[in-house]
């Protein structure tokens, strides 16, 4: 049964370097929900860093998805990966029952 992650990007450099990637980004977050692995993501406010929603089958397979993300690979961005045990669903959110 897979499990589900929240992942943190925080950025490390100034958002103008961030937005040179932005688009690269995008297009990963995007390939990653077509494949499975993406429930969720956006920016935080203030916008210093970022969430996504991980569906996968332990740690090692998050990591291992994460660490295509062109933030990563750029290095303009770190990343702290939690599991996350949800004890109530609302509604629509079904998805991220794991």
């Amino acid at each position: 049964m897979d499990s589900v992650f929240i992942a943190t990007l925080t950025y490390t450099v100034p958002i103008e370097q961030v937005d040179v990637l932005l688009a690269d980004h995008l297009a990963w977050l995007k390939a990653g929900h077509e494949n499975g692995h993406f429930l969720a993501w956006g920016p935080n406010n203030p916008r210093d860093s970022g969430t996504i929603f991980i569906r996968a089958t332990d740690r090692a397979e998050a990591e291992a998805v994460t660490a295509t993300d062109p933030f990563l690979v750029g290095n303009v961005a770190t990343i702290t990966i939690t599991e996350w045990t949800p004890r109530f669903i609302g509604p629509g959110l079904e998805a991220l029952s794991g």
